[in-house]
């Protein structure tokens, strides 16, 4: 009978007015990579962090029993002394700190007089990065490293604390397909190694790999654990008991009604901000008409959210050149406020930190990009304000129990919905969505894929840029491809392919004819 590192029993969490863990039952057997799955606000980060202390004992009801023993944990230093470490989805490094640094921040290496010892310091350091595969001098500040490589860094500073269990909120969401696959294989090894991982995460092709078994949670409760490693389950298993249901398809159908041109960019070039002479876009040319939906494909660092952002009033970048249509008529777009002025939205890959407002309300964060409708005499008309928030929560299925929520409490999933919401009142004919889906359940995403079938269905024309080629291939009806700031391909989803895509994706400085020709071929 194999041995469970760890058994959470009958765990209730309640907030004020919010039930978030319903007598919640975990089990994870020592050495297994255990998945945990649920729709966003199901109570999966909830859970994790009444186990690792976020949530001290006595918030909670129910008990942490932890090799064997039933555990009281305080703090989160608690539970690390028990070799329990929690990797949140925002990570916590500090930027502006060395490596080294943030690997032993509260956990230093002193020497003999107590000071801390910089050479031992810089010495361990140096090994954990090894193990987990960074090759990094660990005197680099951490601002200078990717996402990808701060995971690993996160990771590097658990095993300085001899973890047995390391705990994983979304490690992949902000990754590429290379940093993500590297990060899985580093979880086998540590597997291999002896330690237990507990993964959250919606990439449920990710759960499917690597888990040896998952735990679904749904509305706050325990639905069941599914072992897959033994084949017996699924994506499509652990989709059914998320949403309860079946999505027999993950990209709902729509009606392809393509009118006239509504918007076009030709030759945009963009210089990065604080490096003279580099390139960021280099001479960009797309268009999209009324009810279509287009999409940008590009690997990390291929340059599309500085091109998106360059185009919504010159948000990004400096030195920028090229010409941009809207119904056919060249316009000029010095700000954001005349981006919005023209019918402009862009909704961003980082919602928390530039798309809403986390300590105002619902109802702010809607009204927030076209206040002037809302103006009297030059003051808001609260009441008029309401009303717009409540019609929009109704319409958007923005689940809270009130437009007077402090949009920070809400969800993934309803974030990204009040983000919609506050674009569509702004009345924008092309909306921009910077990974419209990022850290996102599945169910929710099928609804931010209706709500964008609904745009394009009233005439909207919509750009969608992913780094998850199936979504661009299942919601497009064309896809531009972006390597190194060029547009090196156009294709119609139709012809399409993701090995397709990945070719044009990862050509340098080719031409885009030249790249359709081969395509096509």
């Amino acid at each position: 009978m194999p041995k469970h590192i760890l058994e959470m029993r009958k765990i209730t969490k309640t907030f004020p007015g919010v039930k978030a863990l319903s007598a919640v039952e975990l089990s994870v057997i020592d050495g297994e990579i255990h998945g945990i799955c649920g729709e966003n606000g199901a109570g999966k980060s909830t859970l994790m962090k009444v186990l690792s202390g976020v949530y001290p004992h006595g918030t909670y009801e129910g008990d942490i029993v932890y090799d064997g023993e039933v555990q009281q944990f305080h703090s989160i230093p608690d539970s690390e002394r028990q070799g329990i470490v929690i990797i949140h989805q925002e990570l916590a490094l500090i930027p502006y700190l060395s490596v080294a640094e943030n690997i032993f921040l509260g956990n230093e290496r002193r020497g003999k007089n107590g000071m801390i010892d910089w050479n031992l310091t810089n010495h361990e350091a140096a090994k954990l990065l090894e193990q987990v595969g960074l090759h990094e001098n660990p005197l680099t500040p951490v601002n200078q490293l990717g996402v990808g490589k701060q995971q690993l860094i996160e990771i590097a500073k658990a095993l300085s604390k001899d973890v047995r269990l390391l705990i994983l909120d979304e490690p992949t969401a902000a990754l590429n397909d290379d940093d993500s696959e590297h990060l899985l294989e580093l979880l086998r090894s540590l597997k291999a190694r002896g330690i237990t991982s507990i993964m959250i995460s919606h990439k449920l092709n990710e759960i499917e790999e690597i888990c040896d078994r998952t735990t679904i949670i749904r509305d706050g409760h325990s639905i069941e654990t599914i072992d897959i490693a033994e084949g017996g389950g699924n994506q499509d298993r652990i989709i059914r008991g998320m949403v309860g249901r079946d999505l027999t398809n993950r990209y709902p159908k729509r009606e392809h009604v393509v009118g006239d041109e509504v918007f076009r960019v030709e030759d945009w070039t963009v210089y990065h901000p604080t490096q003279p002479g580099r390139v960021v876009v280099d001479n960009a040319t797309f268009s999209v008409r009324k009810g279509e939906v287009i999409g940008i494909a590009g690997v990390m660092g291929a340059g599309r959210t500085e091109l998106a952002m360059s185009i919504f009033g010159r948000s990004y970048g400096r030195d920028i050149t090229g010409r941009t249509y809207l119904h056919g008529e060249e316009i000029r777009i010095r700000d954001v406020s005349e981006a919005i002025s023209h019918g402009l939205a862009y909704a961003t890959e980082d919602r928390k930190r530039y798309g809403l407002n986390l300590i105002e309300d619902v109802r702010r964060n809607i009204s927030a990009a076209a206040l002037f409708k809302l103006a009297k005499r030059g003051w808001v008309d609260g009441n008029k304000e309401i009303k717009v928030a409540e019609e929009y929560r109704a319409s958007m299925n923005i689940k809270t129990p009130s437009v007077m929520q402090t949009v920070g409490n809400l969800s993934g999933g309803n974030q990204q919905k009040v983000v919609l919401s506050k674009w569509i009142y702004s009345d924008a004919e092309v909306l921009i969505l910077d990974e419209p889906t990022r850290g996102i359940d599945v169910g929710a995403k099928y609804e931010i894929y209706t709500i964008i079938n609904r745009l394009v269905a009233a005439g909207k024309a919509v750009i969608i840029i992913s780094s998850e080629l199936p979504e661009l291939l299942g919601t497009c009806d064309r896809i531009y491809t972006l390597a190194f700031g060029v547009v090196t391909g156009e294709l119609p989803v139709a012809e399409a392919t993701q090995e397709k895509l990945m070719t044009l994706m990862t050509q340098e400085k080719a031409s885009t004819t030249t790249m359709d020709k081969e395509a096509r071929a």
